[in-house]
């Protein structure tokens, strides 16, 4: 009684259609990162980058003044922060006259090449 399941298998009138719910898996994104930083989304905040890597100080020694603090008017050439890299202190400058919007890394947090540390909003 082996041929019987076989002929009922081989006449299925309804395929199983496998290949178009495959292929609306990929088109879901589960990264809606990119979409999410156009360039005019905040106002207009030019943002300050890393130069090295190293480590974000907001302030020239533990215990003193930030440098720079979020909503401080800024100058273009200001020195904003430190980013030490093999005991040596970078000065990180502003590259625009405005006011400190954002500041994104931590006090002592390390920072890669071409890091966001700053948003200055320069409108």
């Amino acid at each position: 009684h082996a041929p019987a399941p076989l002929h009922l298998l081989s006449t299925t009138p309804h395929p199983v259609p496998p290949a178009p719910a495959f292929q609306s898996m990929p088109t879901t994104t589960a990264h809606p990162a990119p979409p999410a930083e156009p360039p005019g989304d905040e106002l207009e905040l030019a943002v300050v980058k890393s130069p090295i890597v190293g480590t974000f100080y907001r302030a020239s020694e533990p215990g003193a003044k930030p440098y720079a603090d979020v909503g401080d008017t800024v100058k273009k050439g200001q020195v904003l922060c430190i980013i030490e890299a093999m005991k040596l202190m970078n000065e990180i400058e502003s590259d625009v006259d405005g006011r400190v919007a954002a500041i994104y890394p931590q006090n002592g947090q390390p920072v890669e090449y071409g890091e966001k540390l700053f948003g200055i909003e320069t409108s």
